[in-house]
């Protein structure tokens, strides 16, 4: 099994019902988001996947959130934007982009950092 993992960020506001108080006011994050692909086997040219494939669809992804009001988006209409959702929905998100590839590459796990401390991570089962 490998696994690589590409990093990256978006700066975005949220609140969150029934958390405690601080949470359920508006306030804002600059999140690090990770996203890991794992896969059984190495391609052709010796690698699990080209680093600047995944990159791209990250970005487009991080695009649908950077700077804005999670609590607005179509995404997180029937569930609170936590680190947790965001994870699941960028891991969501990302699927799709992976089917084709030869031999198969799946999103593994991808973790949501709110703060330098504090962090979710979605750890999708094995397909």
């Amino acid at each position: 099994m490998f696994e690589l993992k590409v990093k990256t960020h978006f700066a975005a506001a949220h609140k969150l019902a029934m958390v405690g108080e601080k949470c359920e006011n508006l306030h804002g994050h600059n999140w690090d988001v990770e996203v890991y692909v794992a896969g059984e086997q190495l391609n052709e040219a010796g690698v699990l996947v080209d680093f600047g494939v995944i990159k791209g669809f990250v970005r487009k992804i991080m695009k649908e959130l950077d700077h804005k009001y999670l609590n607005e988006l179509d995404a997180f209409a029937d569930v609170q934007p936590s680190s947790e959702q965001i994870a699941i929905y960028i891991a969501n998100r990302l699927k799709p982009s992976l089917k084709g590839f030869h031999p198969p590459v799946r999103v593994s796990r991808v973790s949501a950092w709110e703060s330098a401390n504090a962090c979710a991570t979605y750890i999708l089962p094995a397909e």
